[in-house]
Formats: structure tokens, sequence, C-alpha cells
């Protein structure tokens, strides 16, 4: 079966350490236009080279590009680049992400992958200051813009205010609507962001090799008391969805720094 351009789903990363490596910094050169559609890259001796890594392990990484219809290999014309097809995507303002995630819940649907209740993971537990043992509704969301895929979602809510919603409800409506119809005041939230890879299951949901590098968001929402209400643990696409952030130079002589500019004119925050 052939791939179509940039269908990154149809295979798994390369075997070793080196030839992933490898197939990473390609594939980060061809999604972010470094190669771009129809280059042709160097020879495989000269980009060995380049790379610092055996041609066995080159050959390894090109397999899986090809495999994924990012490059097409033709003998006596060389390696050519295929563009990746078009994805929509979405970008938030880092200084404001909660109050634009409701324009996001707007702007795409989400599909409920599973529910059920049980005691949270003790990471959970901790961050959201409940006990270890106590009941809590988990949910797995994936969410999509325009049908594809772009962000998993893992929410954890304490068993006495998720047993106000139903799971149907949960499908079709916001958790944070969900949340302040339970009767929640929200009051802060702690978020933190970084990176991992993508597991067997979230790769094949989100249409990635597994091993594939995603956005991690967590969050912990907290109510007026400082008890956790929710707890969200996203996974983005890197190539569907960014973070953007407005800088201002403010201060004056050597005190003179880097501030971001906050935008209250946003919408409340939705999931």
């Amino acid at each position: 079966m052939s791939a179509k351009p940039g269908d990154t789903s149809v295979s798994s990363l390369p075997e070793g350490g080196k030839s992933r490596r490898v197939y990473l910094q390609l594939l980060d050169g061809i999604t972010r236009g470094t190669y771009a559609d129809g280059t042709i890259l160097p020879g495989e001796q000269k980009l060995a080279a380049l790379l610092d890594v055996s041609r066995v392990t080159l050959r390894r990484a090109l397999d899986t590009l090809e495999a994924e219809g990012l490059i097409d290999r033709r003998a006596g014309v060389g390696t050519r680049v295929c563009a990746p097809a078009e994805r929509p995507s979405m970008a938030a303002d880092f200084t404001t992400l909660m109050p634009q995630v409701v324009q996001m819940g707007h702007e795409t649907t989400a599909r409920l992958l599973s529910f059920s209740y049980g005691v949270p993971p003790a990471v959970v537990a901790e961050a959201m200051k409940i006990s270890p043992s106590a009941n809590v509704q988990t949910a797995v969301r994936l969410r999509l813009i325009e049908g594809q895929p772009f962000s998993h979602l893992t929410t954890y809510v304490p068993e006495e205010i998720a047993q106000n919603y139903s799971e149907s409800e949960l499908a079709t409506t916001p958790l944070f609507r969900l949340l302040e119809r339970s009767g929640v005041k929200v009051e802060t939230a702690d978020q933190s962001v970084s990176a991992t890879l993508a597991s067997p299951e979230v790769a094949a949901h989100l249409g990635l090799s597994v091993g594939a590098p995603l956005l991690a968001l967590n969050r912990v929402v907290r109510d007026a008391r400082g008890g956790g209400v929710e707890y969200l643990a996203a996974l983005y696409r890197p190539d569907m969805f960014k973070l953007e952030m407005k800088l201002s130079r403010v201060g004056a002589g050597d005190a003179r720094h880097w501030e971001p500019v906050v935008n209250a004119g946003r919408a409340e925050a939705a999931e």
C-alpha cells in the first residue's frame, strides 16, 4: 500500500536510537519547510556524513520517511522531498491560553473515547490535593478540527462533582461548562507545558507514528478553597497546534527586559 504525503499513521519510528534521531531531524526539517517540497536531499553518503551516522542507520530513517510518503526515492534521480499534506491547525497565545480554550471548543469537535470511575494515578491525586483512594471520573476525549484529530485529552474530576452530569453530556458539552453548571466556582489553575513522545494508543488516535513528538500540557483547576476540581492531561500534535506569545521590551538600563503582553479581551475558558 502506498502512503499519501504526510500520512504518518502507517509506520512506527525506525529501530535504533540513532535511526530515530535522524528520522526526527529529517521529519522536523520537512515539516518546518527547511527541506521544501520537491527538494532533492543530498546523496546517502553525504547525508550520512552530515548527520554523523552510518549509511545503514540513515537508510532505516529514510525507509520510515518513505513509508510515510514524505520522501520519494528513485534510482538515478535521488531522494525527493514530498511536502506533507496541508492540515488545519490551531494556535493559542500562551499568556491567555485558558481564555482561548472556549474558542477552540466552538471551532472544533470532540469524540469521547472512554468514560469510567475509579482511583486516580498517584501524581493526579497529589496535584489535586485529594486522597489517593478518592473516586474520580476519568474521561478520555479526542478533539478534532475539520475532522482531523489534533489533541488527546484525559481529564480527572472528583466523583461528587462529576455525578452532576452524564457520559452523553460530556461527549457533547465542554467540561468547563459542566463544572460551572455543577456549582463549581473556579478560582485558580496551575499549568505546565513540556514535550513527550506518542505511545502506541495515543499515536493510533492522533494518526501518528509511535514515538512521534507531542506537546504535553498539564493543568490543575482549583476552586476558591484551593481544592482540585479538574486535572487535565492534554497531548497536542505539534504540526497542528502551537503556542504563541507576544512580548514587550520594558524597563530601563540594565533592568530592561522582556515581559509578556497579556490580552484581557479574550473569551472565558471552556476546557
